[in-house]
């Protein structure tokens, strides 16, 4: 598996303590619009999604807050030398959202669904964060309907940190005034509370979300992958910015070590949207990992 770090200077810059993602292309791609979706019902659920190419199966799963469409100038480069696919996960993009509270492994359960609905039996999984989460899910499983050949994980989820004493203290008091506000007279005094609490100290993907999709965010990231990492038997790249605030570096050093399989490379000048921030140098290390070979 290959090891290393790459990269060109970019103009991404840490504002407000947040990493700024920018594309990036040596030789910049030509502008594509999708002006039209395809959309499909699966399980009752309208999902837009992608299918270009021929050949063995690659599958694009995006991070959270994000859709298909990030992936834009790789699925069309990927597609000309393999069957590729994307879709806007439940909750993202174009799709709906789930008809309830998913877990990672609803969602995990899903994309086996959205595959078999094309018939793959054997598949690429490409994730950036979320997405990774999904990938990790499915490769450590057992006795899939699907060959999960190799997956590429992307500044991936699924490592959950270590509470600090600040973040320790914090939590017990939301529990706290979680709790008051479920007591009547309060929430009839202070129905704006806890809102207000969650907008001060919540994570912008928990902010941002609806309702139904923060249950599903809280489902998601309690869950702790680190002990699955030594189950899962393919090839695995990792790709990390080596300015990933959201997902650090750390994390994919972990995973290099627990996944037996595993090769990191690390791009410079590059955060959490590393595959934006250094896109060429993104596409070269997939086309190494995939066996691409491009004719100048």
């Amino acid at each position: 598996m290959p090891s290393g770090s790459a990269g060109k200077p970019n103009s991404g810059k840490k504002e407000g303590g947040e990493a700024k993602s920018f594309p990036v292309f040596l030789t910049p791609p030509p502008p594509k619009k999708y002006n039209s979706f395809t959309y499909m019902y699966l399980n009752g659920i309208k999902i837009n999604y992608f299918s270009a190419g021929q050949g063995e199966a690659v599958l694009f799963l995006h991070g959270w807050g994000s859709d298909f469409l990030s992936f834009k100038y790789f699925l069309d480069s990927i597609s000309a030398y393999y069957r590729v696919f994307a879709l806007d996960l439940p909750g993202f993009g174009q799709s709906a959202e789930p008809p309830a509270a998913w877990s990672l492994d609803d969602y995990a359960d899903f994309v086996l669904t959205f595959m078999g609905e094309f018939k793959i039996d054997r598949v690429i999984l490409i994730g950036h964060s979320f997405g990774g989460r999904i990938s990790i899910k499915l490769a450590a499983r057992k006795n899939l309907p699907v060959l999960i050949d190799k997956i590429v994980l992307v500044d991936s989820a699924g490592i959950r940190p270590k509470r600090t004493v600040k973040q320790t203290i914090r939590l017990f008091f939301y529990k706290g005034i979680k709790h008051c506000i479920s007591i009547e007279f309060i929430r009839r005094r202070c129905p704006e509370l806890l809102e207000k609490w969650r907008k001060k100290h919540g994570s912008p993907d928990y902010l941002n979300a609806t309702p139904r999709m923060r249950e599903c965010f809280v489902k998601v990231i309690n869950e702790d992958l680190t002990p699955r990492l030594s189950e899962i038997p393919c090839s695995t790249l990792l790709i990390w910015g080596e300015q990933d605030y959201e997902t650090p570096l750390k994390d994919g050093k972990i995973m290099e070590r627990l996944i037996p399989d595993a090769g990191l490379v690390t791009l410079k000048n590059a955060g959490h949207y590393s595959f934006l921030d250094q896109g060429f140098t993104f596409l070269r290390v997939l086309d190494s990992f995939l066996n691409i070979k491009r004719t100048a």
